[in-house]
């Protein structure tokens, strides 16, 4: 039997990818369970329809714990006492369900998991997980967590096995966001920027598990301000638009002092109004380099992206860029003859009747 294509170093860090094309059926079946036991977990793997044998893995290491994503056709995935005692790495599995839907069953709990939902499996105990057969291919990205990084009582985490767990809104909304983002842009991170965002996805995974425990996570401190830096920069993304949005109106927003959350970033090297700052021009960078918003004026993509004033504007990209906006819109895609000029393109509307008061943000929760 032929072995499946593991895919090597893309960019700057190495995701190893399985994939099951290129085998006959009869050999599909066989070589992704070997596969999906090498990269990810020793398991029993069955195609449901036998004409489909699609299947896809991307491994992304982080140090401290791992992700994968993966798409596949219908199919059982069981892990039973027999593969635990001859294998057990001892981690927690947190699946975000992408597309299709997945059922789970473990410790006599079943679960029917919806996209937009996580789901908690142990890899200590036997469980089951099936999707249903159609003719589109389900997905889900897979955080693996040691048990021993996870500062959780083993007993309320048993609570939380094969039971769906909403993630739209709070931390899980976050948790999920860094971990798309963690995809998107793996091959292009250092490697230290790869083990620091690891550790992060870790310290949120047990906040996120913790709040649905409903106890105290017990992060260290250090932990807690890389969880609080991962919200603050969700927030600050939301509202990058409103000129108004400034590091009191950030700590305001989350129940902290300014004083605290110069402290959150200081740890990543950096500080809030940098950090926001940075945000407004990699915006202004990705629509000045986008050959569909030539016609939008340079001074018009500022003004979206939280730079009421276009003299100011100019100033703070020449500072980050070493050239003006229209400048730069010229050197990396068209000559943009319309960037200074008047258009009809409007910036997005911001905050609503009471928005020239100052920014508002509801508080955060978890």
């Amino acid at each position: 039997m032929g072995c499946i294509a593991i895919g090597g170093p893309q960019g700057g860090r190495c995701a190893h990818h399985v994939r099951s094309r290129g085998f006959a059926c009869p050999e599909r079946a066989d070589a992704w369970q070997e596969a999906v036991s090498r990269t990810v977990l020793p398991v029993t793997c069955r195609f449901l329809d036998p004409e489909d044998h699609r299947g896809r893995l991307t491994s992304m290491p982080l140090g401290c714990g791992e992700l994968t994503e993966a798409t596949y056709s219908a199919m059982t995935v069981g892990r039973c006492r027999r593969l635990i005692r001859r294998d057990d790495p001892e981690v927690y599995e947190l699946v975000l369900v992408t597309h299709g839907g997945q059922g789970v069953e473990q410790q006599r709990r079943q679960a029917q998991v919806r996209p937009g939902e996580m789901v908690l499996c142990d890899s200590s105990l036997p469980f089951t997980a099936r999707t249903a057969v159609t003719s589109s291919l389900s997905g889900a990205l897979v955080l693996r967590l040691p048990h021993q990084l996870v500062r959780l009582p083993r007993s309320r985490l048993r609570d939380l096995l094969a039971v769906p767990l909403p993630v739209t809104s709070g931390l899980g909304k976050v948790l999920a966001g860094l971990l798309r983002g963690l995809v998107d842009e793996y091959t292009s991170l250092s490697p230290h920027d790869v083990t620091r965002t690891g550790q992060s996805a870790v310290d949120l995974a047990g906040a996120v598990l913790g709040h649905f425990t409903d106890t105290d996570a017990r992060l260290e401190p250090d932990s807690q301000r890389r969880v609080l830096f991962i919200k603050c920069a969700a927030l600050v993304e939301r509202h990058l638009a409103d000129p108004s949005l400034s590091p009191a109106a950030v700590a305001r927003a989350l129940g902290i002092s300014l004083r605290y959350l110069q402290l959150v970033f200081q740890d990543q090297g950096t500080t809030p109004s940098t950090f926001i700052l940075e945000r407004r021009l990699a915006r202004c960078r990705r629509d000045l380099a986008d050959p569909a918003l030539l016609s939008v004026p340079v001074h018009a993509i500022g003004a979206r992206w939280g730079f009421p004033r276009s003299s100011e504007f100019s100033r703070a990209f020449r500072r980050r860029e070493g050239v003006p906006p229209g400048g730069y819109r010229m050197l990396v895609g068209g000559s943009g003859s319309s960037a200074d000029g008047d258009g009809d393109a409007s910036p997005p509307r911001r905050g609503g009747a009471g928005s020239a008061g100052g920014v508002r943000i509801d508080p955060v929760r978890a």
